[in-house]
């Protein structure tokens, strides 16, 4: 008995002693943990793609112990619907565990960006601001008006609230016509003020004022410099880099970890930028298919470009099942048009608008755009042209390589050769042996430009001179190139 209890509380004990040396050791590690500071880097175009990796880089970080995030901007801006999409997911951060850096530049989107975090800090010689949404037309950029706007300048004014940013040089960096004055009170504090707001101030309130000195004349977007930044309340010091910001704010014994977009984010990306143009390689080469018996390699490089663009869409958030069984849909009813019905009919324009709507739907994250938000029609109809427009370049590419390429490839005769080209001989070929240049018949199938033709009452395997020719249309025998039966249309006038 006793020998059992002593074996009991010894047991005990030593439970007891590993959990007082273990708790420690674990307070200890977490401790180290939350010494951990993240860098994610805001670099290059703003985009889907862009949108998409910041928010992979929320999940991954907020799933362990973190004692900072430092957003690195570093960018000229890009899709306004991409730059709100990554302010949200900023703000989503608790307020006081984030600070933007900016090395060089934080222009349009990226200033909007920028101010997402709770705390901003410039280098020397950074810039910020210059945030008016631009649209590219056939003389350059050009302004967009108030509608696009008042809606950018309210995120404007709610990250300047959150933040305690200047409000009214906040809006300055979006519109130009605002006009911003810097008003010095008589108890020697210092406000920003609109001009609309400065004319709305009682007679008593100006006798207030000592001093007002004009910060952003009208007609001139705000755009700040890393000293300007700071003197006007945005960015908290100037410092030449990371490591120098953390130390001024304090930050010792920290592990820095730095979140940079993987390999398949940037495919994903150079996808995107490239998407329009394998967008109608894909199409040319589905169209080359349809012109041309059976299912071959062109048709097996359209589906593979037609994936690649809607996978890369996919991996963006932006395409989801809805948009895939539409072109899934398309291509069925394309195939149709193929190999049920030859020609160019109802399937074949049905599987065309399927494939539109799909890759349309597919480019953007949202189906009827809203109209409080006015750039989504913008993008609606950007992707619609886009969409469209691959289209009908890729029909004359492939109405190109049909009419004038293939009949080429087909016809080509590699040497060596003898003294005769042997223009006229039949290659001991039995059906060849029956017919004779010169003979008509007429064409039993599409010629796409292979097929059937019926001469002398037979059946024979012919392909087009350089020419699609309709079913049931007079042909004729111009050549016989070895085992081929070359035909051309019959002029019956």
């Amino acid at each position: 008995m006793f020998y059992r209890e002593f074996h009991f509380r010894f047991f005990a004990w030593l439970f007891i002693a590993a959990a007082l040396l273990l708790v420690p050791a674990s307070f200890q590690a977490r401790d180290n943990d939350e010494k951990t500071i993240y860098i994610v880097e805001v670099s290059g175009n703003v985009d889907p793609g862009m949108a998409a990796y910041i928010k992979r880089a929320y999940r991954e970080i907020t799933q362990a112990p973190y004692s900072l995030v430092v957003v690195e901007v570093d960018t000229y801006g890009g899709r306004v619907d991409s730059a709100m999409e990554i302010v949200d997911t900023l703000i989503s951060f608790p307020e006081g565990k984030t600070v933007s850096f900016v090395p060089e530049k934080a222009i349009s989107a990226g200033a909007l960006i920028a101010l997402a975090s709770s705390d901003l800090v410039m280098a020397p010689g950074s810039t910020i601001g210059d945030t008016a949404p631009i649209i590219m037309g056939r003389d350059g950029p050009e302004m967009l008006g108030e509608k696009f706007q008042s809606p950018i300048r309210a995120k404007f004014r709610a990250l300047a609230e959150r933040n305690n940013y200047p409000v009214a040089l906040a809006e300055a960096m979006v519109t130009p016509e605002i006009v911003v004055y810097e008003i010095t009170m008589a108890d020697g504090t210092v406000q920003y003020m609109t001009d609309a707001a400065y004319q709305d101030l009682t007679e008593e309130a100006r006798e207030n004022i000592t001093t007002r000195r004009t910060v952003v004349p009208e007609g001139q977007l705000l755009t700040m410099h890393d000293r300007e930044a700071e003197a006007y309340g945005f960015s908290r010091m100037t410092v030449p880099d990371i490591p120098a910001m953390l130390a001024a704010m304090g930050y010792e014994g920290y592990t820095l970890v730095r979140f940079s977009p993987n390999w398949s984010e940037d495919m994903v990306r150079f996808i995107g930028s490239i998407a329009p143009i394998l967008l109608m390689i894909g199409l040319a080469a589905l169209y080359i298919e349809m012109q041309a018996p059976g299912f071959g390699l062109p048709g097996t490089i359209g589906v593979i470009l037609l994936a690649i663009v809607f996978l890369g869409q996919y991996m963006v958030g932006l395409a989801d099942y809805t948009e895939f069984l539409i072109i899934a849909l398309g291509l069925v009813f394309m195939g149709v048009e193929v190999f049920v019905l030859p020609g160019f009919g109802i399937a074949g324009l049905a599987g065309v608008a399927l494939i539109t709507i799909g890759f349309v739907l597919a480019l953007q994250d949202f189906v009827i755009p809203d109209p409080d938000i006015p750039w989504q029609m913008d993008i609606l109809v950007n992707n619609i042209i886009r969409v469209l427009g691959s289209f009908i370049i890729a029909f004359f590419v492939g109405l190109f390589v049909v009419r004038f390429l293939l009949p080429k490839f087909s016809s080509r005769s590699e040497g060596p050769f003898l003294l005769s080209d042997l223009g006229d001989a039949h290659a001991d070929s039995e059906e060849t042996k029956r017919i004779n240049v010169g003979d008509a018949g007429i064409a039993v199938t599409y010629l796409r430009p292979s097929g059937k033709a019926e001469i002398n009452g037979e059946v024979f395997d012919v392909i087009a001179d350089n020419e699609y020719i309709e079913q049931s249309t007079p042909v004729f025998v111009s050549q016989i190139r070895g085992n081929w039966i070359v035909v051309q249309r019959k002029d019956l006038s």
